[in-house]
């Protein structure tokens, strides 16, 4: 009998586009090409903005400029060198990127120096396009946001364990005889709360160890895409001056809650201020957000219908 039909799952289309993203990367780009329509989801603004700084036409488009970028985001490429050489190499991505040919080094570094806002506003932007999206898919899971706060760990001396350790062995030494001085507690008391080399790099204590990183605030919804994010850099504490943190306690665990419990209201203030539309139901947070302070500032300013937030044990007698 011949058949006639061939039913189709999504768990067969998945299947199929990560076996095309990995062994046969021109037709991937190929499908990019098709399905994706980059220039639609560029606000005008940006358009405006790229052409009015330089005052005639630009050898690249602005969208040739975003498809290198999220090319490389999409390949894994760490670093802009090897994009290059991936682009200079590859016919098929500088088709799909619509390049003529491939640009230098310090022009992607001038992009995104230069339209640092504008690559903000666009994040801004797809995030009111996709969220119908994310209606669709699962309004449950799309009206529960989570957040939480993260750091990305910067190339600074700070950050190399001989720094703490030259610390802890200095100490030692000088405690030899007195065994009950804490020098490991000792020696965070003595690091800087910032890096030499950048005032911006702060430190935090991530997972059981410390590390110096550009802190941000994440927020995303039931469904894992992201919603915003916010870099809690001495901007955004002038913004909101009830980031400010005079106060360094002598507990990394404490010094950690205390920043992100600060900075949870300012940082949903910006989101809602961006996306007024958004009406979420659920709030999660990790135990660091379990004080009546935050489920009063869920529930009657945020208008959260419910916050899920695991009890936390320094609570437990209240």
């Amino acid at each position: 009998m011949v058949k006639l039909f061939n039913q189709i799952s999504f768990s067969d289309t998945y299947e199929e586009c990560k076996d095309v993203f990995q062994n046969n990367k021109p037709n991937f780009l190929e499908l990019l090409s098709k399905h994706l329509d980059l220039s639609s989801l560029i606000p005008q603004e940006f358009y405006w903005a790229y052409h009015k700084t330089l005052g005639r036409d630009r050898t690249y488009s602005l969208a040739s400029m975003l498809a290198a970028l999220i090319l490389q985001k999409i390949l894994g490429i760490p670093t802009v060198s090897l994009l290059i050489i991936f682009l200079t190499l590859c016919r098929e991505a500088r088709e799909f990127c619509g390049l003529p040919d491939v640009p230098h080094n310090s022009q992607f570094t001038r992009f995104k120096q230069d339209f640092a806002a504008n690559l903000e506003h666009l994040f801004n932007y797809l995030v009111d396009i996709t969220e119908p999206i994310c209606q669709k898919i699962d309004p449950t899971l799309a009206s529960t946001i989570a957040y939480d706060t993260s750091g990305i760990e910067a190339f600074v001396t700070e950050n190399n364990p001989k720094f703490i350790n030259s610390i802890i062995k200095k100490l030692k030494a000088f405690y030899k005889d007195n065994p009950d001085v804490d020098v490991y507690k000792m020696a965070y008391g003595l690091m800087p709360s910032s890096a030499s080399a950048n005032s911006e790099i702060k430190q935090l204590y991530i997972n059981g160890y410390f590390c110096y990183v550009y802190k941000f605030g994440i927020i995303t919804n039931g469904l894992g895409i992201p919603r915003h994010i916010a870099f809690l850099d001495n901007d955004f504490k002038q913004k909101h001056p009830e980031m400010h943190i005079d106060k360094k306690s002598d507990s990394p665990e404490e010094d950690k809650s205390i920043s992100d419990s600060k900075s949870l209201k300012p940082v949903l203030a910006d989101f809602f201020n961006l996306h007024p539309d958004f009406k979420p139901h659920t709030f999660l947070g990790d135990s660091i957000f379990d004080t009546c302070d935050t489920y009063t500032l869920l529930l009657d300013e945020f208008k959260f219908q419910r916050a899920l937030i695991p009890l936390n044990s320094r609570n437990s007698n209240l």
